[in-house]
């Protein structure tokens, strides 16, 4: 039985897929891949998510303006993903967040982008897809003082579901504080990479609080490295952790799936 994943972070908008949607599409489905989240980095790439949505009955999109983007950013921008965020194939804000590695945009303007898009989230009762690098306690700083503020934001009769570290570049101890916060973690093809320490970190921590992504067109695993990353091969990465932690690939996407589907709300993945 071909085990049931869910990429949980795909670009599909890129012009990397522009010629090629319809086949990488179906090689998903040959693969397992039952649903593909795609989050928008700016507005229109956010449009662009919403119309492969509608397209697409097994795919969902987020919206939100990326902090690389924060600097072409407007007012207007963030009033847009607002509204955005009432379609019904619309299940998170996001990719959202802080990057100090590349400094596209200037740190002040990420931060006032990050905080007013996490209150979007708030007021529209939505998680979020979180983007971190070399931003740790800038981000960390934010959301916990967001779910301080707000303590019945994504709050339910188990543990609160609010959002997920996209490529998750934390500590064990960290990601056992994003959970306390009622947060997952996500893990893409970087658990394959020699040189990265994700794979151990995902042995501390179990998969009992991970989502899987593939990050396309981005972070392609081993042994495809080089080439350009599609959701088909979320199953690299899922064969990856079960060999690490000595289960089989069936728990892994199993137990993801469904820790997916309680962040983006079940009654989403129906038919339009």
């Amino acid at each position: 039985m071909t085990p049931n994943y869910i990429d949980s972070h795909a670009h599909l908008f890129f012009t990397d897929y522009a010629n090629e949607l319809t086949a990488v599409l179906s090689r998903a489905k040959e693969a397992g891949v039952s649903v593909i989240i795609v989050p928008g980095t700016d507005v229109k790439s956010s449009r662009e998510a919403i119309q492969l949505a509608n397209q697409h009955e097994n795919i969902f999109a987020c919206v939100g303006i990326h902090p690389h983007e924060a600097l072409k950013a407007g007012h207007q921008d963030l009033a847009e993903i607002e509204k955005l965020c009432e379609h019904p194939k619309v299940v998170a804000i996001g990719e959202i967040g802080l990057d100090y590695h590349y400094d596209f945009s200037p740190r002040e303007l990420q931060q006032k982008y990050f905080v007013e898009q996490m209150e979007i989230a708030v007021r529209k009762h939505l998680p979020v897809v979180l983007h971190m690098r070399e931003s740790t306690e800038d981000v960390f700083s934010i959301v916990e003082r967001t779910v301080n503020v707000n303590p019945n934001w994504k709050k339910n009769s188990t543990e609160p579901m609010r959002g997920v570290f996209h490529c998750f570049p934390g500590t064990a101890d960290q990601a056992a504080y994003v959970h306390e916060l009622g947060f997952c973690v996500s893990f893409p093809g970087i658990v394959t990479f020699k040189k990265s320490n994700s794979i151990e970190v995902v042995k501390q921590i179990g998969i009992q609080n991970i989502l899987l992504e593939t990050d396309s067109p981005y972070m392609t695993p081993v042994p495809l490295r080089g080439k350009r990353n599609e959701p088909a091969n979320i199953v690299l990465i899922g064969r990856k952790i079960a060999e690490a932690l000595n289960i089989s690939e069936e728990e892994v996407a199993r137990i993801t799936t469904e820790n997916a589907m309680r962040l983006f709300s079940p009654h989403q993945f129906r038919k339009e």
